[in-house]
């Protein structure tokens, strides 16, 4: 009996020493627009055009880009934003054959409103992505780079 006392209260230190070691005295608040906000891949892009909402949605019609066919211009924004499941976003080699320049994949979006931004940089044409996970389910887009007029 003593022996199951000890092992619990060992456990409740521990816990709070863990906790403690979690908790910051600084609180950020995040921007309503870019709570969570991932780097862009694409370090040398420059941002200089529109943000484009791309939603990541897991829902009872299933995983899916809302939209899933976009049109931008290089140095648009592509802000794909997490609104339910867990989703990354990957343009894929073997989809996008004699491209240069495809961003890195995402790291997985696991937070409602999390966003991940990607600078536009690609050279004209179109581009595949999807997201990995639930790529056989069908969650894949379109990105249309167009020339700037």
């Amino acid at each position: 009996m003593m022996h199951r006392n000890f092992m619990g209260m060992l456990f409740a230190v521990v816990s709070t020493i863990s906790l403690a070691g979690c908790s910051s005295d600084t609180k950020e608040t995040p921007r309503a627009d870019t709570a969570a906000t991932t780097a862009s891949e694409t370090p040398s892009a420059t941002a200089s055009g529109d943000t484009i909402l791309i939603e990541m949605w897991t829902d009872g019609t299933g995983n899916y880009f809302k939209p899933n066919k976009i049109e931008a211009h290089q140095g648009d924004v592509l802000r794909y934003v997490l609104k339910a499941g867990v989703h990354n976003v990957h343009f894929l080699p073997d989809s996008n054959r004699i491209k240069t320049g495809l961003p890195k994949a995402s790291d997985m979006l696991q937070l409602p409103e999390q966003t991940y931004d990607l600078v536009v940089s690609m050279e004209p044409g179109e581009y595949y992505f999807q997201c990995d996970p639930h790529a056989a389910l069908g969650m894949k887009g379109e990105l249309e780079v167009e020339d700037k007029d």
